[in-house]
């Protein structure tokens, strides 16, 4: 289970992957960006009218350190406050602002020293529902629905220069922007629409931003699991 076989969505073909390059304003800041599904990375490969390439990659985890947000040791709060961190976000009110600040303070992982990072991709779809939690709009249920809904996938991050390293280029292949465009914006909408009338339910009994500021919910709390 060491070895994983990996893909990379891109306007390009990309044989070596270069350490130190990237957005530094990525989910999970500047890093290589993959995953294990190869239909996914064929749809973020693609832009309107413009084909891409899906980059095939050959990895060895055995001798790195990765930090699994998926593990149990985490929950969805712990992944969020990595966005809050690392993403450009509005303020757009004080409930927002607090919670961003809370999140950081209370749920961020430690990230320095990991050579590869795992965990959800935040689509613009999927951020826009984690806005909408932090702004105190839906509660923790309702997040938790709202990203399944999106099926954002995991992904595989490439943070350090070992990890850099051990990637080994494989193939590539091209993709057909008139499929997987279309198939990325129909997921996207699709999405938004469950989401809008999930939205409109009163979760009375749910736990919001707010409630997570008041009581200081910690990472412990049976309410996250």
């Amino acid at each position: 289970m060491s070895k994983l076989i990996i893909y990379h969505g891109s306007p390009e073909i990309i044989e070596k992957p270069q350490f130190g390059k990237g957005k530094t304003y990525n989910d999970y800041g500047k890093g290589f960006y993959c995953t294990q599904h190869i239909e996914l990375a064929k749809e973020w490969a693609c832009t309107e009218d413009v084909d891409g390439f899906v980059n095939k990659y050959e990895i060895d985890l055995s001798n790195l350190k990765v930090l699994n947000l998926s593990s149990d040791k985490y929950t969805i709060l712990h992944w969020l406050a990595i966005l809050m961190k690392n993403r450009k976000l509005r303020l757009s009110t004080p409930v927002m602002k607090r919670g961003r600040e809370w999140l950081i303070e209370h749920f961020m992982p430690v990230t320095e020293g990991y050579d590869a990072i795992i965990g959800y991709r935040a689509d613009d779809s999927c951020f826009s529902f984690a806005r909408a939690f932090v702004n105190n709009e839906i509660s923790l249920n309702q997040l938790s629905y709202a990203i399944r809904l999106g099926k954002p996938g995991e992904q595989i991050v490439l943070k350090s220069k070992k990890a850099f390293d051990e990637i080994k280029f494989v193939s590539y292949e091209v993709c057909d922007n008139t499929i997987y465009y279309a198939k990325r914006k129909a997921r996207d909408n699709e999405a938004r629409k469950a989401f809008i009338a999930e939205q409109e339910k009163d979760d009375l009994n749910g736990l919001f931003m707010r409630d997570i500021i008041r009581e200081e919910v910690k990472p412990d709390d049976a309410r996250l699991r």
